[in-house]
């Protein structure tokens, strides 16, 4: 794959319980693992700054979407939800629940719209296979 873009952060201190900075700055953070994991809760963490990515890029992916179809999807959102947990094998996993609202849209011509954008959201195609995503279509 030929990048058209690319980020950087580092992280610096204790992971979790550190910091991370973007190479430009716009991301400037604190982190702290959260109270149900043994932590403060007093800053960002890695599953937040997940769900803000992931979230932005599948809405991307949707309006993408909705403009090679030329519709006019009125004022939509997307929700993702991020979950973390152990796994069967003694690790970490993740889960994402995504959430879309479409209300200028029939609930069945949404949710095959939102079904079409996990398939061209780069967050979904990185994640396929990995974790469970799920997607939904909310009315409100």
């Amino acid at each position: 794959m030929a990048s058209i873009y690319t980020a950087e952060a580092l992280s610096t201190g204790a992971g979790r319980n550190g910091h991370v900075r973007t190479s430009e700055g716009t991301v400037d953070l604190d982190m702290a693992a959260p109270k149900e994991m043994g932590g403060s809760g007093a800053g960002a963490n890695p599953e937040m700054l997940f769900a803000a990515g992931y979230a932005a890029c599948f809405h991307s992916a949707l309006l993408g979407l909705a403009r090679r179809d030329k519709l006019d999807l009125g004022d939509t959102t997307v929700g993702a939800s991020v979950g973390i947990g152990p796994d069967d094998a003694g690790g970490f996993g993740l889960s994402v629940h995504l959430e879309v609202v479409i209300p200028d849209l029939p609930h069945d011509r949404a949710q095959a719209l939102a079904d079409e954008a996990h398939t061209v959201c780069p967050y979904s195609n990185a994640t396929r296979g990995n974790i469970e995503v799920t997607v939904s279509v909310s009315d409100d």
